[in-house]
């Protein structure tokens, strides 16, 4: 399937936001998640689903000064 990742089209195996986060390598403590415009609380990312032409943007949190 086919998502705007970032503003960068890209082909990935998940069906849900939980799942893509996986397949990035992400640590799911320290990411947040826009799907299609809408932020999402950690506890949504499961029931999720994607489909093609979703557009996510996902932020990685950094800590330090």
């Amino acid at each position: 399937m086919k998502l705007i990742l970032n503003g960068t089209e890209r082909d990935v195996r998940a069906t849900h936001v939980e799942d893509l986060v996986a397949e990035l390598g992400l640590p799911l403590a320290a990411v947040l998640v826009e799907h299609n415009g809408t932020a999402l609380l950690r506890s949504e990312w499961a029931g999720t689903g994607l489909k093609d032409s979703d557009r996510l943007e996902i932020i990685r949190m950094v800590a330090g000064g």
